[in-house]
């Protein structure tokens, strides 16, 4: 984070606040615009006792024009383009409550100035703190209201140099306050906000620990059920069905016995990618224990699809694995049970052991094979 600016020096994380932040900043502008609206037709009640009756007419056009400008970025507040443009109109709206106040007091005769001036002051605390900008940009508006009014009543209009010192002095601790209340607010709302991404991560990968396999990644059985139930799902609203294929490692526990269970893990992670390049994107291949894993495979319509993918599975594993341990590269084997769902009140664990006695029957047979259930 920028220590003046308070920008993310991360484009993307800043983007990210920026979204996060827009339906505070959208409710918050619109409040702020509505009261900056009436607070400044309200100003209007002094007309009567300080502005001279021939400059009244021009005072009322100022000030016309300017909650027109703040009504204008009201109504915008509510097009799909203030999700892009927010923080502009709403500085646009401050620099021209300010600009209008200068273009009023300067109309009005000096001894009205000091009755006048306050807008100013109100100007600046909202520009900061009420309308919803960001600090820098609010910053920047209130230094050029600042400069400008010294330029046109200390240099052009000739103030006394008491009044105007006077007048910097307000002008300017209105700028300390409010411009240290908004830099603070943004500040608290920027961290918090890195805090609660922080927490959401932390969410988020105890998460993805509970839900997969430490060794190799994959969905661990408490997902794969509810991968199982939104396949049936999918499958009954698209009549579109799935396979269900529980594969186990033919002779795994050998390598564990002959070679060590380090081995054996990294054969079970070379067995998981061999299986993810085989499967498409939208399946799921889970590790239910040990050397057990099951596939989710999706639009697989035919019997023939699916002894069509089994063989691919099948082919897969088997290459052989170049392993450290051994100096002659290692060729698995798997059986392979199949199970087509949907069918009459099926379940995830009603699919799983179907497919396990599938796969059982394989092994009966011969292993290094598939076999369907019944």
């Amino acid at each position: 984070m920028h220590p003046f600016s308070l920008r993310f020096l991360d484009p993307m994380l800043e983007e990210a606040f920026v979204c996060q932040a827009l339906p505070r900043l959208r409710l918050q502008g619109r409040i702020a615009l509505a009261t900056g609206i009436f607070v400044y037709m309200l100003f209007g009640v002094l007309d009567q006792w300080y502005v001279p009756p021939d400059m009244r007419q021009w005072v009322w056009i100022i000030r016309l024009i300017v909650c027109g400008i703040a009504f204008s970025v009201l109504l915008f507040t509510y097009h799909p383009s203030f999700e892009r443009y927010n923080f502009g109109p709403l500085v646009l709206a401050g620099s021209a409550a300010g600009t209008g106040m200068l273009a009023i007091l300067w109309l009005l005769p000096t001894h009205a100035i000091a009755y006048y001036y306050s807008g100013l002051v109100l100007t600046a605390f909202w520009t900061y703190n009420f309308v919803g900008t960001r600090f820098v940009y609010a910053l920047v508006a209130d230094v050029a209201l600042l400069v400008t009014y010294n330029l046109l009543f200390g240099v052009a209009r000739g103030l006394p140099v008491e009044i105007l010192a006077s007048h910097d002095y307000v002008l300017i601790s209105s700028n300390l306050i409010g411009g240290a209340a908004g830099y603070m607010a943004e500040r608290y709302r920027r961290t918090l906000f890195l805090r609660e991404m922080e927490l959401d991560n932390e969410r988020k990968h105890h998460l993805q620990r509970a839900l997969h396999d430490p060794l190799t990644g994959l969905p661990n059985r408490d997902l794969l059920d509810d991968r199982i139930t939104h396949a049936i799902s999918l499958a009954l609203r698209d009549e579109q069905p799935c396979a269900g294929m529980f594969i186990d490692l033919d002779n795994f526990k050998a390598i564990n016995d002959t070679l060590g269970h380090d081995a054996g893990d990294r054969v079970l992670c070379k067995t998981a990618v061999r299986l993810r390049q085989v499967l498409r994107d939208t399946d799921t291949i889970s590790r239910i224990a040990g050397d057990e894993f099951f596939v989710v495979a999706h639009g697989i319509t035919t019997r023939q699809e699916a002894e069509e993918l089994a063989r691919k599975l099948l082919h897969d594993l088997e290459q052989q694995l170049v392993m450290a341990e051994t100096p002659r590269p290692l060729t698995l084997n798997a059986s392979l049970g199949i199970c087509l769902f949907p069918y009459p009140e099926c379940t995830p664990a009603d699919i799983i052991r179907r497919a396990d006695q599938a796969m059982y029957a394989s092994k009966r047979t011969g292993k290094h094979r598939a076999s369907f259930s019944q």
